[in-house]
């Protein structure tokens, strides 16, 4: 058979159900051999789309996402989405098509050196010169994006080789990688000292990343903070690993944290990070934060442990096996008069009111969204301001929140919700977007019509790239520079060339009633909200 045919007949082995991708001459065959399987492909508008696509599908499967794109421009295009996925840990395999073997090396038409090109934002990649070395490879490369500290492999595969015949398909059962061997469990003497810490401690605080989500781990997670009554911070990526209103969870940590959420850290005893980083987002000051009392980090990579701050007992190994070791543990401490501290900081918080008469106050506005969304809802929360008041505003109860934050990249929203719709056609999913995010990626709502996905998309509107606008306020004392979004179009008409509805949001007062009706709205619907433009997320 072809090894076209092989790639195919690999991916159905994995039991990938979509392709997000935009062919070209050098990923033909691929292209072709696909139509002869049920894995439904997708055309997006643009490459980078395609993997910000397959990475809402991996962030609901806990699955690797997949594209495919052709070589030169198209490989080109979609470095962005996998540096995007590589920084927040998102397993995807992406494919490209490449110029004959033989050509490589001669700058021909449409050749890049994608390989090289994606070295420091991929866990691994392949450039395929053996046809029948291709079921190995897609074998290693949906383990090893998957497991570990989960991120994007990339195969790079030449038109002559897809062309090529191969004897025969049998698809590896089992992965062995001399030097891949990622630490799963928990060291059983580290996790005795965490007891001990735990014990002594009298203001512990756990502060969850965006690795206990993709680790599956929340439910362990929540059944460690109920056992034991211990209070929990998040950061940005670990949104969603405790509901909202619990009332052990504290908020986020960070710049744009909640300021209760980072007087926690700054108070305790005890620091048990899971599953984050320590990246400057969520704490800009790590030797501040961590100097006079004991830090535990959690993280299934031994690289992040101790590169930003020095831990006092570093634990390497998978969140849900380390939680469920420490669920074991017998700890008798009392935490109490901690908590009671901390929800006393939490009642002081006096949350700021935005936008002057006439306009849409925008955390108010996604209070309100969140919590009128079906329990288990999935909010998809662009980059900018609104990502901002997004994350602090945001209700969770059972659903999802997903976003860029390790590589912040606009344009995100739109392609991940429909990822995610796909991969979950049932719930709900909701992209919040600013106007300047939203034209990065609004020819996604040509996919999204050519493929009966539900859009259900929000533009929180201020005429200017708000974020930026904002740090120019503060930085260059009003002297504004390539902020200024005039000329953007006239949304309604624009949604109703795609066959979307149209609504719009003035002020607060029409806000439940307009949120119903977008909500409950059967068709893809765009609604715009109108913020004042002064407004600034401090």
């Amino acid at each position: 058979m072809l090894a076209a045919d092989v790639i195919v007949k690999c991916l159905e082995a994995e039991k990938v159900s979509y392709v997000f991708g935009y062919p070209g001459v050098a990923i033909c065959p691929f292209y072709n051999s696909i139509l002869s399987s049920e894995i439904r492909t997708i055309l997006v508008r643009t490459e980078q789309n395609a993997a910000h696509a397959a990475s809402g599908v991996a962030r609901m499967t806990h699955r690797p996402g997949v594209c495919a794109v052709t070589s030169g421009p198209g490989a080109t295009n979609i470095i962005t989405g996998i540096a995007t996925a590589f920084a927040d840990s998102i397993p995807l395999v992406v494919i490209t098509g490449q110029v004959n073997s033989e050509l490589l090396g001669s700058d021909v038409f449409q050749e890049a050196d994608i390989t090289g090109a994606v070295e420091s934002f991929v866990k691994y990649s392949y450039l395929v010169r053996d046809p029948e070395e291709i079921p190995r490879i897609f074998k290693e490369a949906f383990y090893i994006a998957n497991s570990g500290r989960k991120g994007p492999v990339l195969i790079d595969i030449p038109i002559d080789v897809q062309n090529a015949q191969v004897k025969s398909f049998r698809y590896p059962e089992e992965v062995s990688l001399r030097t891949y061997k990622p630490t799963v469990k928990g060291n059983a003497v580290q996790i005795k000292k965490v007891g001990k810490e735990l014990n002594r401690a009298k203001r512990p605080i756990i502060c969850a990343g965006g690795g206990v989500l993709l680790a599956q781990a929340d439910d362990e997670l929540q059944a460690f903070v109920k056992n034991h009554k211990i209070p929990v911070v998040s950061t940005m990526m670990g949104i969603g690993v405790m509901p909202t209103n619990d009332p052990y969870y504290f908020g986020m940590v960070g710049n744009n944290g909640k300021p209760y959420a980072n007087r926690a850290m700054n108070e305790a005893d005890l620091i048990i990070m899971v599953g984050a980083r320590v990246a400057d987002r969520a704490i800009s000051q790590p030797d501040l934060i961590t100097r006079g009392k004991v830090l535990v980090h959690i993280d299934v990579d031994p690289a992040e442990i101790g590169k930003n701050a020095l831990s006092s007992i570093p634990l390497v190994g998978d969140a849900d096996k380390v939680l469920e070791d420490l669920n074991a543990l017998d700890i008798e401490a009392d935490y109490s008069e901690w908590v009671e501290t901390l929800t006393s900081y939490k009642k002081e918080f006096k949350p700021k009111k935005y936008g002057r008469e006439g306009y849409v106050d925008p955390a108010a506005f996604v209070k309100l969204l969140s919590e009128s969304m079906e329990e288990d809802g999935v909010y998809v929360a662009d980059v900018g301001q609104n990502q901002i008041w997004s994350c602090a505003n945001v209700v969770m109860r059972t659903g999802k929140f997903l976003t860029s934050g390790g590589m912040g990249t606009m344009g995100y929203s739109i392609p991940a919700a429909m990822g995610a719709k796909l991969a979950c056609p049932k719930r709900q999913v909701v992209a919040v977007c600013g106007d300047g995010s939203f034209q990065m990626s609004m020819m996604e709502l040509a996919t999204c019509n050519q493929h009966g996905v539900q859009a259900k998309i929000v533009v929180i509107r201020n005429n200017s790239l708000g974020m930026v606008r904002e740090y120019q306020h503060y930085t260059y004392k009003d002297h504004y520079s390539v902020v200024d979004l005039s000329g953007s179009p006239d949304l309604e008409k624009l949604v109703s060339a795609y066959d979307f509805d149209y609504m719009r949001l003035e002020n607060m007062k029409d806000a439940e009633k307009v949120i119903r009706s977008f909500l409950k709205d059967r068709k893809s619907v765009l609604l715009e909200v109108i913020v004042d433009p002064l407004d600034l997320v401090k």
